[in-house]
């Protein structure tokens, strides 16, 4: 059974750092993409970064320049480095893996809160 288990959530003030982990387990393939996913209270669901395993990224444009997202080669594990952070950046984060069949496994989540 596939599972993707993120960390690195917490409470941090405005402008500060955090890095968020997801590693897989159960795995016997490699994903073809991994992404970060955020969901605000009352907000739907909102992609925040993919990478494929390539290397090719994408952000959303509100994080641009303040969020990096990397995956070691080989590897299912994807991290989420965020920089200078925002109250708006507060939400529940998740990691999902595209397999080559486009199945997508997703986390549980971590919880990353702005506040002052």
């Amino acid at each position: 059974q596939v599972q993707l288990v993120e960390s690195g959530g917490g409470l941090v003030q405005p402008g500060g750092s955090l890095r968020l982990s997801c590693v897989t387990s159960g795995s016997i393939f490699s994903f073809t993409s991994m992404g970060w996913y955020r969901q605000a209270p009352g907000k739907q669901r909102e992609l925040v970064a993919t990478v494929t395993r390539f290397g090719s990224t994408y952000y959303k444009d509100s994080v641009k320049g303040r969020f990096t997202i990397s995956r070691p080669s080989a590897l299912n594990t994807v991290y989420l480095q965020m920089n200078n952070l925002k109250p708006e950046d507060t939400a529940v984060y998740y990691c999902k893996g595209v397999s080559s069949g486009a199945m997508d496994y997703w986390g549980k989540g971590t919880l990353v809160t702005v506040s002052s």
